[in-house]
């Protein structure tokens, strides 16, 4: 079951992966391109070309979890800055909004004191 806090640290790859690559191959796109540690317990967004399928790899106590979601229909809507960059850190709330089809363009959240 995926559980997101607030605390995660959440890094989309910011180029579009091939989905049939599994834990070795996510793993070594995370090291050699991202320059991140793939055991720090950071969450790791991919998505494929045509936007329809996402994974999330994440390495926690027992070993890596990877979770994967394929859209019966529509595509997942990218962030600012996707392809410009090697990664894109998200909060856990712009995962959700992503995850579950929310557009991040025309919602904001609001200033909180």
């Amino acid at each position: 079951m995926l559980s997101l806090r607030n605390t995660d640290h959440i890094y989309l790859y910011s180029k579009f992966t091939d989905m049939r690559k599994g834990f070795n191959g996510l793993s070594n796109i995370i090291i050699s391109t991202m320059d991140l540690s793939v055991t720090s317990g950071d969450i790791f967004v991919f998505i494929n070309r045509s936007k329809d399928k996402i994974k999330l790899l994440r390495f926690e106590r027992g070993g890596f979890c990877l979770y994967y979601k394929r859209l019966e229909r529509g595509r997942f809507e990218l962030p600012k800055g996707f392809g410009e960059r090697k990664n894109i850190a998200l909060t856990s709330t712009e995962m959700m909004m992503i995850f579950e089809g929310v557009s991040l363009e025309k919602r904001g959240q609001k200033v909180r004191f």
